[in-house]
């Protein structure tokens, strides 16, 4: 007879979650994860909690407070004078934030009966998990099955060897003490965006080094430019087409690390106090699976699972960061509850079409479903309708009118494709389209619903206008 019914591995927000829904479920549950604290004691929440989205949006908080303290006040006949910030005590608040939510996942595990394990889990053949504590010690436990959620590393690359002093990764970042007067960022994807935002408000000159030759090429383009133009308009130096080739670090009192790298123009190197390294993130699966567990991985680490996250192994299941798709903690959590749901005995599925995607900065950038050149390239016929916030009373009467709201739509059926929102709260915005694309929304359907006003959604309610050249506090143009 197995120990448990479930033993998640990883107690990040697939982990976690999936262990709490499957002992909602009924099923006898455990979660295994080798975070601890400064007294041993198990900390759950994973990356997303501990050193990644949460950590994050504390000090972009924080810092966009700083910076619409600093230069977005006047407006509002709000003056203030001498006006400093105390980035020890930014960083604690972070840090009390995450301790916050961190211990209230032990409540959550508590409550629902699952079983905390504290150690490094590894799957060995059998549905076997050994568990390794931090001092050394093993045991190994049996499972009918096992889900494993252990989530994802930052990458390191050659030329730039992290010290953990002036040439940091996403988690060293989130630790500065005081701000760099010079920071330089490698990586112009959604973390080094966010990271460098934080600093930059703060008052650093913050240089963004990108190998490729576009912008955020994921997204779509005409979002994507506006953001560039935002984003250099607020400070940060995006050089796109630089690679980095290598970095000399000085010591001292004033420590400083060189960076060399090569653009079209040639050869060069800029200097700064410190360095953050965000090219990326890998799956993290050292030490995750025995050489018989029978688990396989694909060239690039992931870890191999058919569309309901099940690997070649029966009764093992791999979610989250592990494997293909995205690395959003909230398509992490939603195949956590689709495999415990699964285990359980119930149909479930995940439609990996309306994941919606979230770059924090400001204006936040949020979209769902298909970019305009992912349907010019499969040759679908679309509409467009776009809003700008610069039209939006809501947007006006809060000083923060910088983007747009942008539907597209089949140009036969009238139903909403995609929907992409560079903006005020365009995350919380974008949610509203995610939910009218589940159900096969028209943009027609979407006009014809009543809007508060004033509000923000009323940018929505416009661009879904606009696809069929109704939109009312816009000039529309002319549709071919």
């Amino acid at each position: 007879m197995s120990d448990y019914d479930l033993i998640v591995i990883g107690a990040g927000p697939g982990g976690y979650v999936a262990a709490i829904r499957a002992a909602q479920l009924g099923l006898k549950t455990a979660c295994v994860e080798k975070w601890i604290d400064e007294s041993s004691k198990p900390v759950y929440g994973g990356t997303c909690l501990n050193v990644g989205c949460i950590p994050s949006k504390a000090l972009l908080d924080s810092s966009h407070k700083f910076a619409e303290a600093g230069h977005g006040f006047d407006v509002h006949g709000i003056k203030l004078e001498k006006l400093s910030i105390d980035v020890p005590t930014m960083i604690a608040r972070k840090t009390k934030v995450v301790k916050q939510l961190t211990s209230g996942i032990a409540g959550l595990f508590k409550a629902n009966g699952v079983t905390g394990i504290s150690g490094k889990g590894r799957l060995l053949k059998d549905r076997k998990v050994e568990v390794t504590a931090a001092d050394g010690s093993k045991q190994v436990l049996s499972a009918n099955n096992v889900i494993l959620a252990a989530g994802s590393v930052p990458i390191e690359i050659p030329p730039t060897p992290l010290n953990g002093e002036t040439i940091v990764d996403s988690t060293g970042a989130l630790e500065f003490q005081s701000v760099p007067k010079r920071l330089g960022v490698i990586g112009a994807g959604v973390i080094g965006l966010e990271l460098g935002s934080v600093w930059s408000r703060l008052g650093s000159k913050v240089v963004v080094l990108e190998a490729a030759e576009g912008f955020l090429p994921v997204v779509d383009q005409q979002i994507a430019k506006d953001a560039l133009k935002i984003l250099s308009k607020q400070g940060l130096e995006i050089r796109l087409g630089s690679k980095v080739t290598g970095s000399k670090v000085k010591a001292g009192k004033a420590p400083e690390v060189t960076v060399q790298f090569t653009d079209k123009e040639g050869s060069k190197e800029e200097t700064f106090d410190k360095l953050i390294v965000c090219v990326g993130r890998k799956p993290y699966t050292v030490d995750l699976l025995s050489d018989d567990c029978g688990v396989q991985k694909d060239e690039r680490g992931f870890v191999k699972v058919d569309v309901h996250c099940a690997t070649a192994v029966a009764g093992v299941y791999a979610i989250g960061d592990l494997v293909r798709g995205p690395m959003l903690a909230h398509k992490a959590s939603e195949e956590g509850v689709v495999v415990a749901d699964i285990i359980a005995g119930h149909k479930a599925s995940l439609n990996y079409d309306l994941i919606p995607s979230v770059i924090y900065t400001h204006p936040e950038i949020a979209a769902v479903g298909k970019t305009e050149e992912q349907l010019k390239a499969a040759g679908i016929e679309y509409k467009t309708g776009v809003f700008p916030f610069a039209a939006s009373g809501r947007a006006l009467a809060a000083n923060d009118s910088d983007g747009m709201v942008k539907i597209l739509a089949d140009a036969k059926t009238d139903r909403v494709l995609g929907c992409h929102i560079i903006g005020p709260s365009a995350a919380d915005l974008v949610q509203s389209m995610v939910i009218a694309m589940e159900f096969s929304t028209s943009a027609e359907d979407i006009a014809m619903m009543v809007f508060a006003h004033p509000a923000l959604s009323e940018a929505v309610h416009e661009a879904a206008l606009a696809v069929n050249g109704h939109a009312i506090h816009i000039t529309n143009r002319k549709k071919k």
